[in-house]
C-alpha cells in the first residue's frame, strides 16, 4: 500500500486521489493495481437506498485495498438503468455517456502509468456492463502497442461473486433488491436500510423491449428481502472481498 511519512508517523492511503503527485508517480512505477468502482442511482424497493449499487463496490474496493495494497480511484456513481428507469429517484445516463466517461477515466489511468486496473461495478444491467467492457476494450487496444508494459483491465460486477455464495438459504431466483443485496447493505450501511421490504418478482416479457418495465417489476424488487440478515451480508461481502483480492494478486503477477 502506498504510504508517506507525516510527522514521523507512517500514514497509509487507499484512495488514489489522496496521494500527492509525487506519490502517484511512485505508485504507478511500482505497478500498483487500481480499482475503479462504478455504481448507479437507482430504485431498490422501498427498503434500500438509491445508492445501493454504489456503496457495495466501494466497500469491497476499500477492503481489498487494505488487504492487498492496491489503490481505489474516485468512484463514478451513475449508470445505465433500464429496468428501474421510471421509478422515482432513478437517474439513468445514456449508454454512450457511460462508455465515454469510463473510457476517459481508464485512458487517463493508463497515461499516468497505472495499467493494471479492475473496473468493479455494483450495477449489473446488461447495457451498463457492455458500455464498461467496450470502454476497457478500446483503452486496451490503443495502449498496448505503445506501452512498455502490457495493459490489463478486468471488468466485472461484484455480483458475479455475490451470487456464488449458495449456503445461505436464498432461492436461485433472488435478484434486484432481494435477499442477497439487502443482506449486503445491512452489513455495510445498516443506517440506510428502511425496514424489511416486500418480496417481488420481475416478469418483463422475455425478449421484448418494453417502454414501461416498472409495470412488470412489482415494487422494484426481484426476490424476498425479508430473508436477509446482517450476518448473511457479512458472509457474502467477505467472500466477494476475498475473490476480488485474488484478482488483484493475479494482476500483480504479470
Amino acid at each position: 500500500m502506498t504510504s508517506v511519512k507525516t510527522n514521523a508517523k507512517k500514514q497509509s492511503y487507499v484512495w488514489l486521489d489522496e496521494l500527492s503527485t509525487k506519490e502517484a508517480a511512485v505508485a504507478a512505477n511500482a505497478g500498483t493495481v487500481v480499482i475503479f468502482p462504478v455504481g448507479s442511482v437507482e430504485e431498490h424497493g422501498d427498503h434500500l437506498p438509491l445508492c445501493t449499487d454504489s456503496i457495495q463496490p466501494e466497500y469491497v474496493a476499500v477492503e481489498v485495498a487494505k488487504r492487498t495494497g492496491c489503490l481505489v480511484a474516485p468512484p463514478f456513481r451513475h449508470g445505465v438503468c433500464n429496468a428501474g428507469r421510471n421509478f422515482p429517484g432513478t437517474m439513468s445516463i445514456e449508454f454512450e455517456t457511460l462508455r465515454m466517461v469510463a473510457r476517459d477515466v481508464l485512458a487517463e489511468l493508463v497515461r499516468n502509468g497505472f495499467n493494471r486496473i479492475i473496473v468493479l461495478s455494483g450495477h449489473a444491467g446488461s447495457s451498463h456492463m457492455v458500455a464498461l467492457r467496450l470502454a476497457a476494450q478500446e483503452v486496451v487496444k490503443q495502449s498496448s502497442p505503445v506501452s512498455a508494459r502490457k495493459t490489463r483491465i478486468m471488468v466485472l460486477s461484484d455480483f458475479d461473486f455475490a451470487f456464488e455464495v449458495k449456503d445461505l438459504g436464498f432461492p436461485e431466483t433472488d435478484g434486484h433488491a432481494g435477499a442477497v443485496e439487502t443482506s449486503r447493505v445491512m452489513a455495510i450501511r445498516p443506517d440506510l436500510v428502511k425496514g424489511k421490504g416486500k418480496a417481488g418478482v420481475m416478469n418483463v416479457p422475455r425478449f421484448e423491449i418494453v417502454p414501461d418495465p416498472e409495470k412488470y417489476f412489482e415494487g422494484g424488487v426481484n426476490g424476498d428481502p425479508t430473508l436477509a440478515s446482517d450476518a448473511k451480508g457479512k458472509a457474502i461481502n467477505a467472500y466477494v472481498v476475498e475473490q476480488v483480492a485474488k484478482l488483484v494478486e493475479e494482476l500483480k503477477c504479470n
